[in-house]
Parts: structure tokens; sequence; C-alpha cells
């Protein structure tokens, strides 16, 4: 059998309180340096993340989601103040987390309001040319009704001269050579100044 010997049993009592106290704060001390560091990366990433969203105007497209960015930064910063840092760093990420959520909703807003005027403003050009049209055709007309009624039309009638005529009689037109006799061509004097041979 084994015997458990301790040396403060057989000690006075004061003794054995001065080293229990002792030995108490010393645990306490070793647990305070082992314990988890201030969550600075994590306040630093959040703070970030909240002025993006700002600057990306979440005000005023993702208000909730901004107030829930804040609002936790807020309660990390306290949680910071307290030296509670595992909530702070808890608290900061869901605080990064909602920022960015917030900046992505407001840059889909802006996005969404951009597509809307310029579909406006496509709206309103097409109606100002459809009334260019318009106001061009009713001119048009106007102008044409003071025509004779053959001027009105807008296809342009064919000249006379399209006419198909009779054929011309052999030997009027064109001759040709035949094929299988040829003859020789005279050579042309280019000091001639009439048409004859």
């Amino acid at each position: 059998m084994v015997h458990i010997f301790s040396p403060l049993w057989g000690r006075p009592k004061g003794v054995r309180t001065a080293v229990s106290t002792l030995t108490l704060a010393v645990t306490l001390a070793l647990s305070g340096c082992a314990s988890v560091p201030p969550p600075d990366g994590a306040m630093n990433q959040a703070q970030v993340q909240l002025q993006a969203a700002r600057d990306a105007d979440a005000a005023d497209y993702a208000p909730v989601d901004l107030g829930f960015a804040q609002s936790k930064f807020q309660q990390a910063q306290n949680a910071m103040a307290s030296r509670k840092y595992d909530d702070a760093a808890t608290l900061a990420d869901e605080a990064r987390a909602d920022a960015e959520l917030a900046r992505a909703k407001a840059r889909l807003a802006a996005a969404r309001s951009q597509i809307q005027s310029k579909t406006s403003a496509n709206r309103q050009l097409r109606e100002q040319i459809e009334q260019s049209l318009s106001d061009q055709q009713q001119q048009d007309q106007s102008q044409n009704s003071g025509l004779p009624a053959q001027q009105q039309t807008q296809d342009m009638p064919a000249p006379p001269s399209s006419s198909l005529s009779e054929p011309m009689p052999e030997g009027q037109g064109f001759q040709t050579l035949p094929q299988n006799n040829p003859q020789p061509v005279p050579p042309v004097n280019r000091d001639d100044q009439g048409g004859h041979p």
C-alpha cells in the first residue's frame, strides 16, 4: 500500500494557509499569462469593413444590416474594455460579416438604381424618336396634300424610253462577221481626219 504524504498536514494552520494562498496566486498569474490575447486584428478588420460599408452608402441601401454591424462592433469594444477577449473576438467577426453583407447589398442596390435610371433615359429617348418620326410623317403628308394627285405618289413613274420598241430589221444594226473566214483588218491611219477608207 502506498501512502501519500502531504508535508502540509503536519504543519501549523497559518503556514498551510500561506502556502495555499501563494499557490493560488501563482496559478492565477500563470493562467492570466496563458489567457487569450486581445483580438486587435479582428477589431481592425471589423472597423475597416464598417467604413467600407459606409462608403458604399449602406446607410441608404442596407440600413438594417449596417445597424447590426455597428451594434456588434460596439459590443465587441465593450467586451475589449472588460478584457473579455474571447467575446470581443467573436463579436468583432460577426460585426465584420454583417458589414460585408451591408456593403454587398448596398452595391447591388446602387447597381439596380443605375440600371433603372438608364432604362428610364432609354425610354425617354425612344419616345422622342417616335414623336419626331410621327411629326415628320405628318409634315410630309401636309406637304403632299397641296400637290396634284399624280405627284403625291411616293414611287417615281417610269421614263417613256424604257418601253420596248420593235426589233431592228437585219442589216441596220450591228453586223457580225462570219467566224470561219476571218478577213484581215486594214491598219488604221492615225493621220486621217475623216471616216472614209
